[in-house]
């Protein structure tokens, strides 16, 4: 959950995710909808599926593998995370490459080449640490305190030198380059995309949704329809704006209610949808125009 998300927005996801899924049994047993609508609002929604994907591979291990190859041969473990489980959990002689390792290999070394086309000379650079005495006897303490390190002292801006206990060995200290590392390539900008959400309601305020495709963008997840789902009097209710990692859209929101919702389809309470966000976006714009509608009505 951490990944892509900041510690404020995941820890009432984390303990709610807990609670519904004590053990990686639990997970594994539960079907990949539930969990997606529990993750609904965090994002970046392939860490939900993979997440799932690799419970399911754990359960049948009967446990977490504690070799290197086969932690990062479970579905969506990458490097790092392989890295994190090996060396934090099973004393793994490995080093997990984060932002914040990834800024001290940086300046402890004045690599100025850009981020992200460095990032392998970086990992390389920061895998040197692990000879150190300390790192060999405890992998997952040193880890950790690498993680601190650049969250506290070696900052991404106006880095504490002056206590930090590698400042002598710090080579873009001794050149006055700390502030400046690490560099990064100029992002590019993100192009914007258009498109429609349809918000269908009944007399009782259920939403009519839609699955979308487990791949893909929102994949598995309860979306808006973005076709007009029936033939009824459709009214613009506004636009709204999300950006998503590579991409910038713009949803027109189109608002109807009926008196009843097809037979068979997928609803939900239009409060308590578990929707991706911009989704919600979208579903609360429509559900203000039909109020703000309803409050003139009822005025004139």
């Amino acid at each position: 959950m951490l990944q892509q998300t900041v510690v404020a927005t995941v820890k009432p996801y984390y303990a709610k995710f807990l609670a519904a899924y004590p053990t990686v049994q639990a997970l594994a047993a539960a079907s990949v909808e539930e969990v997606c609508a529990l993750w609904a609002g965090l994002g970046y929604y392939a860490r939900a599926r993979n997440l799932h994907k690799c419970a399911v591979a754990v359960a049948s291990l009967g446990g977490f593998p504690n070799r290197i190859e086969e932690l990062r041969a479970l579905p969506g473990v990458g490097p790092y995370t392989a890295n994190a489980v090996g060396a934090i959990a099973f004393g793994l002689k490995v080093l997990p490459v984060d932002g914040n390792v990834e800024r001290v290999a940086s300046r402890l070394f004045a690599i100025t080449a850009p981020l992200p086309g460095s990032k392998k000379v970086v990992a390389a650079a920061a895998a040197r640490l692990m000879e150190d005495k300390a790192a060999q006897a405890a992998p997952g303490d040193f880890a950790q305190a690498l993680f601190d390190l650049g969250a506290t002292i070696c900052t991404p801006k106006s880095p504490n030198c002056l206590i930090c206990p590698w400042s002598t060995h710090c080579k873009a200290q001794a050149e006055g380059l700390a502030e400046s590392l690490p560099a990064k390539a100029k992002k590019p900008e993100r192009p914007r995309r258009t498109g429609d959400a349809y918000v269908l309601l009944d007399r009782q305020n259920n939403v009519l949704l839609l699955r979308r495709p487990p791949r893909g963008l929102l994949g598995g997840m309860l979306v808006l329809p973005e076709q007009p789902p029936v033939k009824t009097r459709w009214k613009l209710a506004g636009q709204v704006e999300h950006v998503f990692t590579h991409f910038a859209l713009t949803l027109s929101v189109h608002v109807a209610r009926v008196k009843a919702l097809p037979e068979g389809a997928l609803h939900a309470p239009a409060g308590a949808a578990p929707l991706p966000s911009v989704m919600r976006k979208a579903l609360d714009a429509g559900c203000r125009a039909l109020n703000h509608a309803g409050n003139e009505q009822r005025s004139a």
